[in-house]
């Protein structure tokens, strides 16, 4: 699986992120980086961070790598949400988009991909990191019937997707 992650969505939503971005953007980018890093050593997904460099970036799109985490600057002019899209759009492999910006949600919703919230996605990787396996037994108990009969306990089929990605998380 590859996850794409909206950068600074993820850093500004996140409480221990955040304090690094208040010294400054590098510092921010670099604490996400790390964080991932060590994530990304327990499981073998394909990391991908997505940064807006729309307003003072390069004229055109960058790409790096660090600490086995893909990086990509958007291009001046272009906002990361814009290379987002065209990722969900082209791309055929199985993935994941960790934002919490409801327009790149339902825009992978629409396109029959899996979305994240990034709180949600924090809260996953660090209950993987400490080894916690409760994540997919707390998703299955929210979703069985209570007294009732019928669909409306079921969850939809998108969010069916995003449990199966969230369960390999």
């Amino acid at each position: 699986m590859h996850i794409y992650i909206d950068g600074y969505n993820l850093i500004r939503q996140s409480a221990d992120l955040k304090r690094f971005e208040r010294q400054s953007l590098e510092a921010g980018r670099h604490a996400l980086i790390a964080w991932l890093a060590s994530y990304r050593q327990s499981k073998d997904h394909r990391i991908t961070v997505v940064f807006d460099g729309w307003k003072e970036g390069s004229p055109v799109e960058e790409r790096d790598v660090s600490r086995g985490i893909m990086i990509i600057y958007s291009g001046r002019g272009v906002k990361a949400d814009d290379v987002l899209k065209r990722i969900i759009a082209t791309s055929d492999e199985e993935l994941l988009v960790v934002s919490s910006d409801r327009e790149i949600a339902s825009f992978a919703q629409r396109h029959g991909r899996a979305s994240v919230s990034s709180p949600e996605f924090e809260t996953l990787v660090n209950r993987a990191a400490a080894g916690d396996g409760r994540e997919e037994k707390d998703d299955e108990d929210r979703f069985q019937r209570v007294g009732k009969k019928g669909p409306a306990r079921r969850p939809s089929r998108s969010r069916k997707l995003t449990l199966t990605k969230i369960r390999k998380l």
